[in-house]
């Protein structure tokens, strides 16, 4: 008899996981971002061909920042460009993506399926996929020409 997985079945987020991750990507946008609590700067990290990235700062105060993040490329429509917003919060050293794609307020889970066809771990992929891009970025610093 084969085992199906119970489609009603709560998803849990890994809270402790998630949480090492924005630290993470705190850490990591501190090495690129070095006056990130300096409103309207910005900074853009690539390889020169497809891939370039760049970091605003749209908002700063003394316990948080927010970020723009987004893929520059000419060649590509808008919808396929990445976007992202995140907060960082120096207090708990945290960086979290508040919203992707236009799509806000990006929910620690979602049931599944659902109409929009999140995925149930949709906060965790998005601040994983901001870790790959930041990972990025910092190869991209490392390699720039001094």
């Amino acid at each position: 008899m084969a085992t199906h997985a119970q489609p009603n079945k709560k998803y849990f987020p890994n809270l402790k996981g998630l949480h090492t991750l924005c630290e993470v990507n705190y850490a990591r946008l501190l090495k690129l971002l070095p006056d990130c609590d300096t409103e309207s700067l910005s900074y853009e990290f690539g390889d020169g061909d497809n891939l370039n990235y760049q970091i605003s700062i749209i908002e700063a105060s003394r316990y948080t920042s927010t970020l723009d993040v987004r893929q520059l490329n000419e060649a590509l429509p808008g919808w396929m460009k990445p976007t992202m917003k995140v907060r960082l919060y120096h207090d708990a050293r945290m960086a979290e993506v508040l919203s992707s794609q236009n799509v806000s307020a990006i929910q620690p889970s979602y049931p599944y399926p659902n109409k929009n066809m999140h995925q149930k771990n949709e906060k965790e992929m998005t601040n994983l996929f901001l870790a790959e891009w930041l990972v990025f970025c910092l190869k991209q610093q490392a390699n720039a020409p001094v």
